[in-house]
């Protein structure tokens, strides 16, 4: 097992801040690197375990075959294979998991959950979603909007709540000098302590950030428009919480504020004709199946560069 003092874990996406270019950089040139990316092996031998207390489509496959596809071996743990949190303590299960696996990635409810895991492990530990963050996603994301290029112009702009997407979303965004615009009903902005990590980033960078309730101001002259679901999966008894998004649905009368060539994003799954109309995500602005995909390539450099970051080092080296 790879387990050590020096031993990283990605718990929120500014957690690697200083290389998340590199890590876009080296996922985008591994996507298209033709036969090498089925030749270089960086995880032969390793054995990563998914844990899920919720359900996913693409966390889950594009653990399994990204693993894969590196040479390791995927192993994925539902919420009723094991008894972390049950009658066992998460402490306890970290010690026995790093005992045999290489890495383990961790979709959980509670985001304490997912630093109590990391903390107790002696592998590495990536958050593969939690109530606070959502790192990968966010990776892939801003891997969606650098393969777009010098076409992208216009800051990014977020309408709908201040979530768990948007948080890693901000924290990407401004690590990267991304100006970042967005507008949630009030009483949904995003966390202040996530806020304060972000104005710090920005300070360095330069990116501005800006917030209000208004879907139009943050909207207007956006070169990324993005929208997520307004009531995420373990929030359906908060009653009321979709009423008060009204006014917030990412539509062609609130997407002609932005730049003619904007991208549309959305993390998915989404709910047609609530936070997104069809004419928006079926446009030809959309990127949404990129960014799903790029989900996958995303997590490969970050799962290479965690486990076994000589290889992907050595990786830039065979381009």
């Amino acid at each position: 097992m790879r387990g050590s003092d020096s031993k990283r874990d990605l718990m929120a996406i500014d957690d690697v801040s200083e290389e998340l270019s590199e890590l876009i950089a080296w996922a985008i040139a591994f996507k298209h690197a033709g036969d090498i990316n089925y030749e270089f092996k960086p995880l032969d031998g390793m054995s990563i375990g998914s844990i899920y207390e919720k359900p996913s489509t693409r966390t889950r496959v594009s653990f399994e075959v990204g693993v894969s596809r590196l040479g390791g071996h995927p192993l994925t743990l539902l919420s009723n294979d094991i008894q972390l949190g049950k009658s066992e303590s998460i402490a306890d299960t970290a010690a026995v998991l790093s005992r045999y696996l290489d890495g383990i990635t961790y979709r959980c409810f509670k985001h304490g959950d997912a630093e109590e895991l990391a903390r107790h492990a002696t592998v590495p530990v990536i958050n593969a979603l939690s109530d606070l963050h959502h790192p990968c996603q966010a990776a892939a994301d801003l891997m969606t909007i650098a393969e777009h290029g010098e076409s992208v112009s216009g800051h990014i702009a977020w309408v709908g709540d201040g979530n768990n997407v948007f948080h890693d979303l901000l924290l990407a965004g401004v690590a990267l000098g991304h100006d970042v615009s967005y507008a949630t009903p009030a009483g949904f902005e995003p966390d202040e302590s996530v806020m304060d990590r972000a104005r710090r980033i920005s300070a360095t960078t330069g990116a501005i950030i800006s917030g209000s309730n208004d879907p139009v101001k943050a909207v207007s002259g956006a070169g990324v428009v993005y929208t997520d679901i307004f009531v995420s999966m373990g929030e359906e008894h908060m009653e009321g919480k979709f009423n008060a998004f009204d006014g917030f649905q990412v539509n062609e009368e609130l997407v002609s504020n932005a730049n003619p060539d904007y991208l549309f994003m959305h993390c998915l799954p989404a709910h047609r004709g609530e936070e997104v109309t069809d004419a928006v995500i079926d446009s030809p602005n959309s990127v949404v199946f990129e960014q799903a995909e790029n989900r996958m390539w995303a997590q490969m450099s970050l799962l290479t560069y965690l486990c076994n970051e000589t290889a992907w080092h050595a990786f830039r080296e065979l381009e």
